[in-house]
């Protein structure tokens, strides 16, 4: 077959199988159950040894198809989906870690990840250490000590910091880790995890791969061996994709080049006026020069995301009177989708963790996440103008 490119596998990867009665879309099949004629045609397919589907709490074709897509995306062996993209993070390192292993991560990864890290790991006598996000020295002297896992998230939610992917990949593997990386800011048109010897990604498929804020769900992808294992805890434990969801997430997908490009042109205009506005503290983007990830962002993305997050002067209070006069911006917990959306970390990406916590990560309270839609980035600039103007100086906040 003919070699194709990422933005051609967004519309056409993973469907054609499942595509029936000349229909041009993978339809939504919603049978919880399959039936065979052939009792032993049904034994094959049950045990694995024959493609088909039995029960759909363990597969389903529109789902199939999603997973399909996602795979030929990251150029992955295989690739397996859940319910939401904490369940993916969740039933992988639940497949992997038991009761005295060791697992080594950085400290500000999305909210919900650092509660699986700072609370129910350790509950079940699981070791975490986390290291400062972007000192390689000390995440590399804690692999070395040991560890079954060597998790990652690059770049980080909502701090939008970068790791070095390929010199982390060698520490994990080295110490006979296994390297995973949640990639859902990325998404697999500006990086793909798998080429630099990672063993797993992860995506919150509600994200960018979706796109359009209407369907949950997580999938996780890499070697067959690894992914098998993950899948066989899922089916067992129930976190299952929904069909329709499936369907919403493929017709998502189809644009995900067009989006993303779209997203991370805005995002960089965007955050380029906002570092030199007079209300701002800080910008952070791996697309500015002054990021201090940046050399690496050019090393290892094809572009900087669709992501920033910038700190306002006067802190929560500059937010609470901003961020309503917003005319094109959802003010709302999510990310990835057409629309702009923002919010502050307090309310979205670390809203489990208290301010200390926040603190901790290095999350300051007057943090502001953006996510940059495919609106024109001249309206997004100007809606910003106009809502600083409408508030009073940081002075007087």
């Amino acid at each position: 077959m003919t070699k194709t490119n990422i933005g051609t596998n967004s519309v056409w990867a993973g469907e054609k199988e499942y595509l029936v009665h000349g229909a041009t879309q993978v339809p939504v099949v919603h049978s919880v159950a399959y039936g065979y004629e052939d009792m032993d045609e049904w034994y094959e397919v049950a045990i694995g040894n024959k493609k088909g589907h039995i029960y759909g709490r363990n597969t389903n074709p529109t789902v199939q198809a999603f997973e399909d897509k996602v795979k030929s995306l990251e150029g992955a062996e295989s690739a397996t989906s859940f319910s939401t993209g904490m369940a993916a993070i969740s039933n992988t390192l639940s497949t992997f870690l038991f009761p005295g292993d060791r697992i080594v991560s950085i400290k500000d990864t999305y909210g919900g990840t650092n509660k699986i890290f700072t609370e129910f790991l350790p509950s079940l006598n699981i070791n975490v250490e986390l290291c400062e996000t972007g000192n390689h020295e000390a995440i590399e002297a804690e692999v070395a000590k040991g560890c079954k896992i060597l998790y990652l998230e690059t770049p980080t939610n909502p701090t939008v910091k970068v790791t070095d992917i390929e010199r982390m990949v060698k520490a994990g593997h080295d110490a006979g880790a296994l390297v995973i990386i949640d990639n859902t800011f990325a998404t697999p048109i500006n990086q793909r995890p798998l080429q630099f010897g990672v063993d797993l990604v992860i995506h919150s498929a509600t994200k960018f791969l979706g796109g359009h804020a209407d369907a949950l769900g997580g999938v996780v992808c890499g070697r067959d061996s690894l992914v098998s294992k993950i899948y066989h805890y899922r089916e067992i434990n129930g976190a299952t994709m929904d069909p329709m969801a499936a369907y919403l997430l493929l017709r998502g997908m189809k644009t995900l080049q067009l989006r993303v490009n779209k997203q991370c042109e805005n995002a960089l205009k965007v955050a380029n006026y906002l570092q030199s506005h007079e209300m701002v503290e800080d910008v952070f983007y791996p697309g500015l020069e002054k990021h201090p990830g940046h050399e690496i962002a050019k090393k290892q993305m094809d572009n900087f995301g669709g992501m920033f997050s910038f700190a306002l002067k006067g802190g929560v209070e500059t937010i609470r009177q901003l961020l309503p006069k917003l005319e094109y911006a959802h003010r709302a917990a999510n990310l990835g989708a057409v629309e702009t959306t923002v919010g502050p970390s307090r309310t979205t990406s670390h809203v489990e963790c208290t301010p200390e916590e926040r603190a901790a990560m290095g999350i300051p309270e007057g943090l502001v996440r953006y996510s940059a839609g495919i609106e024109d980035a001249d309206d997004l600039i100007a809606d910003l103008e106009q809502a600083f103007q409408a508030i009073s100086s940081p002075e007087k906040v």
